[in-house]
């Protein structure tokens, strides 16, 4: 993968000139919004519906308000009240207040979130970067060459120094609602890194993941979502229990982004979508480090950015990967699609795993 050169209607939709060293853009066609996704064909929806034989069904998502601690500045725990019909909270509210004779009572109650706290998809559009395509100085730019300010709009455009942009706001385009409409149902394949690497801080790349993969005879082809079980899910879910417990993100593993031969094999695996049980599915970062062309998330990059693969979060994996191991399995039915909820940059998820 690398240049590709674009006019309107060729590959980059005249978006853009050159796409990123790595990049697909264009390869799923000029107004592509979904990705790696594309892979999941009605074939590869067959082959994951014959992981099920069993029938049992695991849930893939924390309580809605877990973590109790909030790790990222940005994003806050759902603020959960009551619907009011005028004055009154809905809550054990008879009609006959409002419709004299009425027999019915009824509860109504709304949720005010952070649509990426707990168990969430990131969009497409959650992390771009700037990229010179040809034209002349580095713009805000999103997976196939999709534009800050024109596809994906706030009120502020910080890299011109502009303030109060019109409306309306959001991403018109890559937005969650893009996965949505997928249905984002897949083979899933679990790579149980607890089980080879423990607790603790480790960055796994490439070759302890192709050690790990031997080891657990695990097969990745082109469509699957690899589910990555740390173990971090357990430690999220017991402070659950006791909010007493402090719990720090980076003490968990995760993928070494900095590693070149891990990206290239996440790029050649064919994989639709990556998910893991920790903050970032890569090992969070510490926007310290860089790559030699100043990207300090580089999973991100990769996937987001280059290669549309879309990265899940904070997922409940490991009642799952323990009875995958218990069983000789590491493949089973995956179904999470985000809300379908447009102009939104991620979304919370209720997964399920079916075995």
């Amino acid at each position: 993968m690398g240049k590709a050169e674009s006019k309107a209607g060729e590959p980059g939709g005249g978006r853009w000139r050159s796409r990123p060293p790595g990049a697909n853009w264009g390869d799923f066609g000029p107004d592509d919004q979904i990705g790696r996704l594309n892979l999941i064909t009605p074939e590869r929806r067959r082959a994951a519906a014959a992981e099920v034989r069993e029938g049992l069904a695991f849930c893939l998502s924390l309580p809605l308000d877990c973590p109790r601690q909030q790790f990222n500045p940005r994003r806050f725990p759902p603020a959960h009240a009551w619907s009011m019909r005028g004055e009154d909270p809905v809550a054990n509210y008879p009609y006959a207040r409002a419709f004299p004779g009425m027999k019915e009572v009824v509860c109504d109650d709304r949720v005010t979130l952070s649509l990426q706290y707990s168990t969430q998809w990131d969009a497409l559009c959650h992390m771009g970067c700037l990229h010179d395509d040809g034209a002349g100085g580095e713009d805000i730019t999103y997976y196939n060459g999709f534009r800050a300010n024109r596809d994906v709009r706030g009120p502020y455009d910080y890299l011109h120094d502009r303030a109060e942009q019109p409306g309306p706001y959001g991403a018109l385009a890559l937005g969650i609602e893009r996965l949505a409409e997928t249905g984002l149902q897949a083979r899933g394949v679990m790579i149980d890194l607890a089980a080879h690497v423990g607790p603790g801080r480790v960055a796994v790349g490439y070759d302890r993941l192709m050690r790990i993969l031997e080891a657990d005879k695990v097969v990745v082809e082109p469509g699957d979502v690899l589910c990555l079980r740390t173990g971090f899910d357990r430690a999220l879910l017991a402070q659950y229990a006791d909010p007493s417990i402090v719990l720090d993100p980076h003490q968990c593993a995760g993928l070494d982004g900095f590693d070149d031969r891990l990206l290239q094999w996440v790029a050649d695996s064919g994989c639709a979508a990556l998910v893991a049980d920790n903050e970032a599915v890569e090992v969070s970062p510490d926007f310290e480090r860089a790559t030699p062309d100043g990207i300090r998330v580089p999973l991100h990059n990769l996937c987001l950015f280059k290669l549309g693969i879309p990265l899940g979060e904070f997922f409940l994996l490991s009642e799952l990967a323990d009875w995958l191991r218990a069983h000789g399995r590491s493949r089973f039915l995956f179904t999470a699609p985000p809300l379908r909820l447009p102009g939104a940059v991620g979304s919370p998820v209720t997964g399920v795993g079916t075995v």
